[in-house]
């Protein structure tokens, strides 16, 4: 997006703000300050500080205004819920918020937390407190009006519209004929050296030191912390910042425009052509050389259709931009080149493969060709049997009408008079069963062969010696009346026009199995699977099955209650038919979703009652059904004819399941006083203490171990483990079914309870 100053220069913005000092912001006073602004007054305040091709002051006036603030924490609410004033003011002060950031005294480092581990050589981890994620939130909505239009199209992730479902859908339609690829991985590695060229990136275009001074306060404090190559990143889970991916975005921008340079440098070298104005008449086929390029994060993804060679040196030039302007570690062995159509490649949590068309879209096999026939052949004859019985019934109905009226006729002499006047109807009646017997018969080939052949066979009118002894007006009425039967019931039209349906179904099939196979020879699709192995291993891993792949209970979510049970159950089968609701193999997923854990959950909650599975399934049934304290039946799982009718759902970005799987809150049976609900802004008092227990640290596990540990599989910070959090009936039901996660929770407000 080019922003033109004399544009701008007429722009009036007349929107009110009460700025936290007069001297600091030239923004009008706004007497009712309590009201948030929307998206688009935000976007307008955000031009109105663009000059001289920089954005200035945008800290003094724009974040620091309380109606920015406001907006902030109603972004930070779960599922983004209205925030009133008083639940704010309970916590923090906007207007003193604003003063401090506007006078440049907002201290960053007194609201961190830093979060102990349980055990004694765990690692530590550093949160914001709620104050401190309002001004965060206030900054990355700031910053995403600045950047997102400057993003190419192919960088996905923290933003609007632009996820992973987003980036498959991307890989399934518009790569066409990819041949070689390579993902590039980084070594694991914090951002912390590169803080400075990110500020000198981030001045390019704003120009604004409290700005730059915040964000190198939050790297010095830890609570911003950017892990390349890691597993952490647009997952849900507390360690990431708010300010990660917008900033990741920010700083790959320029290895974004440098990728579509070379993608648009590609395209003028081998323009697209239509082949059939081109080759015509030769059985060439022409194929341009492409470039595809994915971002997501930092999870960058290279898709070729040239040559190796081509490729290699796309790699060369990709590898030595990140090295040498960005200063990343590129781990140059795992960034490989690979065939697209021989091996897969691991992207966004799923394995991408190159296939013909045929594999995506199979064509029907005999037993299934059979089947279908049987099933036209079946449909035929239930309508023949209709047609009859409609027409013995019409033949039964006729002869009690014309029954009727003569015995009518006869009572009455000759003459009778009916009540009502019915002559319409029944005329509208016998007209449409005499057309839909007419429509029958010219639709039977068979009669009208039989009709015609006794019309017109063996008639001694058509004798020439016979036709010379009769009157002129018969002859000619018989010759009238031959050509009325050629006309309608003569059969060679009809057969001709059946024979020539059959021949140009025929030419189209032909013509269809033509195009598949040229397709198959000549085209190249992308598929995308989900993958099975490691989801198994994680189901496992969970402790859904046992060493036989059977499904086993959990005896840690014994001391939940029945309905918490099913819905941490519900969380994790959602979230996974939600991630890979996209994928070719989904069905298999559905299987595992289906079977382990629903009769994982049926288990644990028989081990709970000390029951068996066949009484666990008829008190709470395959669906999982439960009861509230109303009586009114709720099912949370899935139910199976759900599981089965699910497909892709067109969604943008769905969180994975490592959030939710590693995740078990344990209900405390306890009777301290209530506590406030720590999720963003919730005044609830009615609240349950529930202690964190996270899956690595149960199975005494390094998550950075990928033989114990399933790969590519994220995990929450450990400092977490066995803090104990209160919670309100509402919150812990969208916890316990991944519509929030830990990101939604202000951890920093735990409790100690021993």
């Amino acid at each position: 997006m080019i922003l033109n100053p004399k544009r701008i220069a007429t722009l009036h913005f007349r929107v009110s703000i009460l700025s936290p000092l007069r001297h600091h912001s030239t923004l009008p006073p706004n007497p009712n300050p309590t009201t948030a602004l929307t998206k688009s007054q935000l976007k307008a305040l955000v031009i109105n500080r663009y000059s001289s091709g920089k954005f200035s002051d945008l800290i003094q006036n724009v974040v620091a205004s309380p109606p920015v603030l406001l907006l902030a924490c109603q972004n930070l609410t779960p599922r983004g819920s209205d925030v009133n004033s008083p639940a704010v003011a309970s916590r923090f002060s906007l207007k003193e918020l604003g003063r401090e950031l506007g006078e440049n005294r907002f201290d960053v480092e007194s609201c961190c937390v830093r979060m102990v581990p349980s055990r004694k050589k765990g690692e530590s981890l550093v949160l914001p407190n709620l104050k401190l994620k309002v001004v965060i939130e206030a900054i990355r909505m700031v910053l995403e009006i600045v950047y997102d239009e400057r993003f190419v199209t192919f960088a996905y992730g923290g933003r609007v519209g632009m996820g992973r479902h987003t980036a498959i859908r991307y890989l399934k339609s518009s790569v066409q004929n990819p041949n070689w690829w390579f993902k590039v991985t980084f070594d694991r590695e914090k951002l912390d050296k590169n803080v400075d060229k990110l500020c000198l990136i981030i001045e390019e275009k704003i120009k604004d030191t409290v700005l730059i001074g915040i964000i190198r306060k939050l790297f010095e404090c830890e609570v911003l912390q950017i892990e390349l190559g890691g597993c952490d990143l647009g997952r849900g889970f507390p360690q990431e910042c708010g300010l990660s991916s917008i900033l990741i975005n920010v700083y790959f921008n320029g290895f974004d425009q440098e990728i579509q340079g070379l993608r648009l440098k590609t395209n003028r070298e081998n323009p697209r052509f239509d082949s059939n104005e081109v080759l015509s008449g030769s059985n060439v086929f022409y194929k341009p050389v492409k470039i595809y390029a994915v971002r997501y994060l930092d999870e960058i993804l290279v898709i070729t259709s040239g040559s190796k060679m081509l490729t290699m040196d796309l790699r060369n030039q990709v590898m030595n931009f990140l090295e040498g302007k960005l200063e990343l570690k590129v781990d140059r062995l795992k960034t490989a080149i690979h065939s697209a159509t021989s091996e897969k490649i691991d992207f966004l949590g799923m394995e991408l493969q190159a296939v013909p068309p045929t594999v995506l879209r199979p064509p029907m096999s005999e037993k299934a060709i059979r089947a279908q026939k049987k099933y036209i052949r079946q449909k035929e004859v239930k309508a023949i049997e209709l047609r009859n019985a409609r027409e013995t019934n019409r033949k039964k109905l006729g002869l009690k009408i014309l029954a009727h009226v003569f015995n009518k006729l006869k009572q009455s002499g000759g003459e009778f008079k009916f009540d009502f006047h019915i002559e319409n109807q029944v005329r509208e009646i016998f007209t449409t069963w005499a057309d839909e017997v007419v429509k029958e018969f010219l639709a039977s080939l068979e009669e009208q062969s039989n009709w015609y052949r006794m019309l017109s066979a063996g008639d001694f009118l058509s004798l020439r010696h016979i036709r010379n002894q009769l009157p002129q007006e018969l002859v000619d009425a018989y010759d009238r009346f031959q050509e009325q039967v050629d006309k309608h019931i003569k059969p060679f039209k009809s057969r001709k026009a059946l024979e020539e349906a059959e021949r140009r179904i025929e030419a189209e099939e032909e013509q269809k199995y033509a195009q598949r196979t040229v397709e198959e020879l000549t085209r190249l699709c992308m598929k995308v699977d989900a993958p099975i192995e490691l989801v198994r291993k994680a189901v496992k891993m969970a402790g859904f099955t046992n060493n036989m792949g059977r499904p086993r209970p959990i005896k840690l979510l014994i001391a939940l209650e029945d309905t918490d049970i099913i819905k941490w159950y519900a969380g994790v089968g959602r979230r996974w038919l939600d991630f890979f609701c996209c994928c070719h193999n989904f069905k298999m997923v559905k299987t595992v979703v289906s079977y382990h854990l629903r009769f994982s959950c049926l288990l644990t909650l028989a081990e709970k009652h000390e029951s068996t599975k066949l009484e666990a399934i008829r008190h709470y049934t395959k669906d999982l059904k439960v009861s509230d304290f109303n009586g009114i039946e709720e099912m949370h799982f899935p139910t199976e004819r759900e599981v089965k009718m699910m497909g892709d759902k067109i969604l943008s970005d769905p969180k994975p399941v490592d959030g939710t799987l590693s995740l078990a809150m344990i209900r405390l049976a306890s009777d301290e006083t209530s506590y406030s609900c720590v999720a963003h802004f919730c005044e609830r008092k009615d609240t349950i203490v529930y202690r964190v227990r996270l899956l690595q640290n149960r199975l005494n596990v390094n998550p950075l171990d990928e033989k114990k540990w399933v790969p590519r599989m994220g995990a929450i910070h450990e400092s977490l483990n066995r803090k104990c959090l209160p919670l309100c009936p509402d919150h812990i039901h969208d916890l316990y079914m991944g519509a929030i996660s830990l990101q939604d929770i202000d951890c920093t407000s735990f409790v100690d309870v021993d």
